[in-house]
């Protein structure tokens, strides 16, 4: 079951040192977000951060707030946030809160396209 998977996330810079991408595998729930949480605080920010979730299949409300509390802060700092490889899933949770008229996506994330 989704809810007792781990998810574990990478930290890396992108081409320019502005910018900052996090990679996610697993779900992306409650029981599994607080250290990623506690990443995306680390300051400085970056000018843009870009948060693939190529390899999330599933996220519940918790993980939903997550990312849009941490977009909702990086705005009134004026800092960029990306949200790249979006499944399905996830993408129709996205839609159904409307968050996906708020919130920039990407359908991939490729390092070499993304100009930051």
């Amino acid at each position: 079951m989704f809810n007792d998977a781990p998810m574990t996330f990478e930290l890396k810079e992108g081409r320019t040192p502005d910018t900052r991408i996090f990679r996610l595998a697993g779900p992306l729930t409650l029981r599994n977000m607080f250290e990623f949480q506690a990443a995306l605080r680390i300051e400085p920010q970056p000018r843009t951060t870009v948060l693939d979730l190529t390899e999330v299949p599933y996220m519940d409300s918790a993980g939903m707030g997550l990312i849009v509390n941490f977009y909702v802060h990086c705005k009134g700092k004026g800092v960029n946030v990306v949200v790249a490889g979006v499944c399905d899933r996830v993408m129709e949770l996205f839609r159904l809160t409307k968050v996906d008229t708020v919130i920039p996506f990407q359908a991939t994330y490729n390092e070499e396209e993304f100009d930051g």
